[in-house]
């Protein structure tokens, strides 16, 4: 089967060549565009364990005063 030169669009004929050449220029605009950032990423210097509100429950710090609602976490009694 031959290769087609036109392609009929909402009735008018265009070049195909044409059609893959604008493609190739929406390509090239498209890669080219940099969005920019919301915001700036800091470094969290905080120790690891306080990074995530897990690591701050079960590792509390010195200075975390436990809530009433929050009591810290107390190791069960082995059944044994």
């Amino acid at each position: 089967m031959p290769a087609h030169l036109f392609i009929e669009i909402d009735g008018k004929r265009y070049l195909w060549r044409d059609i893959l050449e604008l493609r190739r220029s929406q390509i090239k605009a498209h890669a080219a565009v940099r969005q920019p950032v919301l915001f700036q990423l800091r470094q969290d210097c905080r120790p690891a364990a306080t990074r995530t509100a897990a690591g701050r429950y079960f590792e509390p710090t010195l200075f975390d005063a436990p809530s009433p609602q929050h009591p810290p976490p107390v190791a069960l009694p082995r059944l044994s």
